[in-house]
């Protein structure tokens, strides 16, 4: 499985932003796909992942924030953004393992990362 994520870039505080993962590569029917971000001197985090079923969980600093999502069509998983903040400042990665979402804030779970793609919020 391979990741390429597009779609960061500065924003004003409040602004919103829409990031994209394009997948490729097979997946099994049970698999996990989601969103970490790593900010200046901080540990990488979970920010929102969704499981093969459609069921989304979200870290809770950015309930009623972010919106995950994904177009199976496309291989495309998506993570809307609004209302961004300064804290949201991070490099973002989309991550993925073929197995479910259980304990999906632990990156070492993740088998297959894209490179990253920064977002700034000023």
């Amino acid at each position: 499985v391979q990741l390429v994520e597009s779609g960061g870039g500065s924003v004003q505080i409040g602004g919103s932003l829409r990031l994209s993962c394009k997948w490729s590569g097979t997946a099994p029917g049970s698999n996990c796909i989601g969103w970490f971000r790593q900010g200046t001197g901080k540990e990488r985090e979970g920010v929102a992942a969704i499981d093969s079923d459609g069921s989304t969980s979200y870290a809770d600093s950015v309930k009623g924030r972010f919106t995950i999502s994904k177009d199976n069509a496309k291989n495309t998983l998506y993570l809307q953004m609004n209302s961004l903040k300064p804290e949201d400042t991070a490099m973002y990665y989309c991550a993925a393992v073929l197995l479910s979402c259980w304990n999906w804030t632990n990156v070492t779970r993740y088998d297959y990362w894209g490179q990253g793609t920064q977002v700034t919020v000023s």
